[in-house]
């Protein structure tokens, strides 16, 4: 048996949303939300960005693990619009 190293385990995650070019809001995890919005950029990982380009990375927020982080994906999926708004609104005026 292999084990990972304890240091595999208490990476954090992140949650974060991208404005594409269309107004929509994507939300996806990642270990590096920038790395995944570069890619995001040039077309790659998401489908949802064929028919809209990725525009800005608008939201980022940390969690412990993947796990945690793929719990508040689901919900912040299911907010509708104008609160997922309000989240990117409250994260521009936290990063001033």
């Amino acid at each position: 048996m292999s084990e990972r190293p304890a240091t595999a385990e208490s990476k954090p995650w992140y949650v974060y949303l991208v404005r594409a070019a269309n107004g929509s809001l994507y939300c996806g995890i990642s270990d590096d939300p920038q790395r995944r919005f570069i890619k995001h950029q040039k077309g790659q990982g998401a489908r949802y960005f064929k028919t809209s380009p990725a525009q800005a990375l608008v939201y980022v927020e940390q969690w412990p693990d993947k796990g945690e982080a793929l719990r508040q994906e689901r919900l912040v999926k299911k907010l509708r619009k104008a609160a997922k708004e309000a989240l990117v609104a409250s994260y521009a005026l936290a990063s001033r």
